[in-house]
């Protein structure tokens, strides 16, 4: 039995297929898709991963306390996301307009509210701004590509997306002001 969607999600569907189509047929561009594709990919967690383990070395003063605020934060933020996104279950665009949407990218779940890379992206992106500003030229391009990877390869609508950076810029200020 399949879980019962929001009506409210129902008429956002409604109203940003057209807009998804037109930006996942964008994906039908060889180099495009790679690189949606990689950005997808990164943005599952090598980056994050990375990015936290890195914290001792890019900043030996507090490093390990960034690690463990990173860490504990990511953590929080995936079970937080998985109750929500298992609760409020908006199909993935591919699925609700079979033949319309192409899927690009293998996705894990039936799911799409709220996009996870982009809660993930935005999350990290702010909390680095506080500590180690200087890598947002690396970062910024790199969560703003990987939120339109999601969109880009039909798996996630534009209102997941924008669900997703607004949970993680919460997620970042919360965790900010906590230990700080």
């Amino acid at each position: 039995m399949r879980p019962r969607t929001l009506a409210v999600f129902d008429r956002l569907d409604l109203l940003e297929w057209r807009l998804c189509q037109r930006f996942a047929s964008l994906s039908l561009c060889s180099p495009w898709l790679t690189t949606l594709r990689l950005a997808s990919r990164v943005g599952d967690w090598p980056a994050w991963v990375l990015l936290i383990a890195a914290q001792p070395l890019l900043q030996p003063e507090a490093g390990w306390h960034f690690l463990v605020q990173y860490a504990a934060t990511g953590l929080v933020a995936i079970l937080v996301y998985r109750l929500i996104k298992t609760r409020l279950c908006r199909e993935r665009p591919f699925i609700t307009f079979v033949n319309v949407i192409q899927c690009g990218e293998p996705a894990r779940d039936r799911y799409s509210f709220p996009s996870g890379h982009t809660m993930h992206a935005v999350m990290f992106c702010v909390m680095t701004a506080a500590h180690a500003p200087w890598l947002l030229p690396l970062l910024i391009p790199l969560a703003v590509l990987i939120a339109l990877s999601r969109v880009g390869l039909g798996l996630h609508y534009i209102s997941d997306v924008a669900a997703g950076a607004a949970i993680g810029y919460g997620f970042a200020l919360t965790s900010l002001y906590l230990a700080g």
